[in-house]
């Protein structure tokens, strides 16, 4: 698994019942060691956990907004 992948994973999914990944959750599910994760978000200044925004489940989001701001 290449850095790359790791990054794209904790910015692009969330595991199951958490809003975002932690080093041993995705240790685990990468088959890395929680000190690799640690160091690849280090080295890529990545940290979910220190994210601005959230990914939402809601699957009436995109219409909510379009309510709520009145985008096309």
């Amino acid at each position: 698994m290449t850095w790359k992948r790791v990054v794209k994973l904790t910015l692009e999914s969330t595991p199951k019942a958490a809003t975002h990944w932690s080093t041993r959750g995705l240790a685990e599910k990468t088959g890395l060691s929680q000190s690799a994760i640690s160091r690849i978000w280090r080295a890529s200044d990545c940290s979910p956990s220190q994210q601005t925004f959230q990914l939402s489940s809601d699957p009436f989001l995109v219409a909510k907004v379009r309510d709520i701001v009145g985008l096309i």
